[in-house]
């Protein structure tokens, strides 16, 4: 017998006791719950991964309706619309959208999507509501700190709302917020006051995010159930592992960044700033290094692409495998890319670099890197391909937007090639192809993995199915409006149009992509409308939907679905259940049925993966 075994077979049974024990004193009292300790302070995960959906859906409305208002300003630059006036008065006179707003809402718009949704949102919904029930668990390790975790967010997203209100403005030096911009007071509206809320936000964002992530990683290692080795966890737990591993070793990095900018802004020190002069005062500052803050955002900024991706890509691999009937083609392959990815996204930030006076040597050490990242991706790619290929494919709405993840996930991906070489980068940095890019690959995608594990696992969550017909429309319109937006801007990108402008019309060059503008600024619009109604879909659902009949609707393997479908403290009625094979064995020869739950024990002769 190996050690890995021992070892596992130390911990496993270290986690039955601590079940065990967790099960004595978790049923004993039945007490009636308040409603405070119920809906608002709950350390159910469950509970607490739905306070961190809807909180993601709300910020997700505000922060799509921003890019719809600059959108406008994008498309109808020569127009003014008197209600923006009625709604942000001095920010809007005359109905048209001023240069400062404009760059507020830019930089709102892509705080809260990067930070408040895709990273709270889908991280902080998926990792509560699946790890304790994917693993065999009661709970998290930690409810209290999980509980702590949300209402941290929840504090973070109150800072940053409240910046909206302030007289200065909000933050407007685009959601990377480099010095010397963000660093001086005196250098725009949008550095005043709200820069400084923006910096408190993200200090609280930060400890949230790693308070869950501390928790999210102790629980997959600590409390595991009998038979839940490693290699039989879904791959779902997997992506969210590395996720967490991500977040603990490069959010910290961004808190520091974060707080020595607040005491260059507030104390007078200069690590960010070094000799400069505004509006002719040559200030006292010097010494420091604005490069500097951009080594320490992106040490941070592009794990956080990955912080971002990863659950999205293990979710998708999960949903693909149920929906196709069939085992996931190559899993160690799948672990062991995640893995790949999970120590890449660390070496290779500095390509977001390449325009700032890198050394050349350098450059082409990070050149090599990023485009070794594409190897782990591809993998996946081949894999999930694979996978669907001669599958039973059920096409249900979840299953729809994990192959739409999928095509985007290529597509975007590609595009990163070009952007990753310093070369090429040189004449694409800051154009509308890193805009192109960027969305797609990971706002858009993200998106599309979030969509499709709450459309996959919301029968889990709320005991009823979604609307189909709203769900497909939704789908479609998404996707193939998705495209219409982003797949131009490469050509934009390519003929040099700059990101961050508001009005392009001065130049000749660019101005010929008024009526593309406008086609864009239109299908945006269409698109947002479409969110609001999977928001209508989700919300009504929950009260209205179709009921689930049974534990197991699409028949699946994993052990959440082996739970009751109304919600208990503590997941499971009686004991928690043991595993005996991994989590893939769909359409398995010698079973009546084309899947094989992973509590079911190995028949005489049968072969675990």
């Amino acid at each position: 017998m190996s050690s890995e075994t021992i070892s596992h077979g130390h911990a496993a049974e270290a986690s039955v006791h601590s079940h065990d024990s967790h099960e004595a004193h978790g049923h004993d009292h039945h007490h009636e719950e308040s409603f405070l300790s119920k809906y608002v302070f709950s350390t159910d995960h469950k509970m607490i991964g739905k306070q961190f959906l809807i909180t993601g859906i709300i910020w997700a409305i505000i922060g799509g309706l921003f890019s719809v208002l600059f959108r406008l300003q994008l498309g109808y630059p020569e127009a003014s619309f008197p209600v923006l006036e009625d709604l942000f008065g001095k920010w809007a006179a005359g109905g048209r959208i001023s240069n400062q707003f404009y760059y507020a809402l830019v930089t709102m718009h892509g705080t809260i999507l990067v930070f408040f949704v895709l990273t709270a949102g889908l991280s902080g919904t998926f990792a509560n509501i699946l790890i304790p029930l994917q693993i065999g668990a009661r709970d998290m390790a930690s409810g209290f700190l999980n509980m702590l975790s949300y209402w941290f967010f929840f504090l973070a997203s109150v800072v940053m709302f409240a910046s909206l209100f302030i007289q200065t403005g909000p933050a407007s030096g685009g959601w990377t917020v480099y010095p010397p911009l963000s660093a001086l007071g005196q250098a725009s509206e949008g550095s005043k006051l709200g820069m400084d809320f923006w910096l408190i936000s993200m200090a609280l964002f930060i400890v949230s995010s790693l308070l869950g992530g501390l928790n999210y990683i102790s629980t997959i290692l600590n409390l595991r159930t009998k038979g839940m080795s490693m290699t039989r966890m879904p791959l779902t737990m997997w992506a969210i592992f590395f996720t967490a591993v991500l977040g603990v070793l490069s959010f910290p990095v961004l808190l520091s960044g974060a707080v020595l900018l607040l005491f260059d802004r507030n104390l007078g020190t200069s690590f960010f700033l070094s000799e400069i002069v505004v509006k002719g005062e040559i200030l006292p500052n010097e010494g420091g290094s604005a490069i500097l803050f951009q080594h320490l955002f992106w040490f941070l900024g592009h794990p956080e692409v990955y912080i971002i991706l990863l659950p999205a890509l293990g979710m998708v691999s999960e949903i693909l495998s149920v929906n196709s009937r069939k085992p996931i083609f190559g899993y160690l392959a799948m672990v062991g890319s995640l893995f790949a990815i999970c120590i890449l996204a660390f070496l290779v930030w500095a390509h977001h670099m390449f325009v700032t006076g890198l050394n050349p040597f350098l450059g082409a050490f990070f050149v090599l890197l990023t485009l070794l990242i594409a190897v782990p991706s591809a993998i996946k790619v081949f894999n999930w391909l694979t996978t669907l290929w001669k599958g039973n494919i059920r096409f249900t709405p979840g299953m729809l937007f994990s192959i739409g993840f999928i095509s985007l996930f290529i597509s975007g991906g590609l595009t990163g090639i070009f952007l990753g070489n310093s070369t090429l980068d040189i004449h694409l940095h800051d154009t509308y192809f890193v805009v192109a890019h960027f969305h797609i690959v990971m706002g858009v995608a993200s998106f599309f993995g979030m969509f499709a594990g709450v459309y996959h696992w919301f029968p889990k969550m709320y005991g009823r199915f979604l609307n189909n017909t709203m769900a497909y429309i939704h789908f479609w319109v998404t996707f193939v409006g998705s495209y219409l937006i982003f797949w131009p801007m490469h050509y934009q990108g390519l003929a040099g149009v700059p990101r961050r402008y508001l009005d392009k019309r001065g130049w000749a060059s660019f101005s010929q992509f008024g009526e593309l503008d406008k086609m864009i600024t239109i299908v945006s619009i269409i698109v947002f409308v479409v969110q609001l109604l999977f928001v209508v879909n989700f919300f009504y659902s929950i009260y209205k939907g179709r009921k689930v009949r049974t534990e197991n609707p699409w028949g699946a393997n994993t052990l959440e679905w082996t739970t009751p479908v109304e919600h208990i403290h503590g997941n499971w009625p009686g004991a928690i259940p043991e595993v005996h094979r991994w989590a893939y064995d769909y359409s398995k020869p010698g079973h009546d049925e084309d899947f094989v739950p992973q509590t079911t024990p190995l028949k005489d002769g049968e072969h675990a993966h």
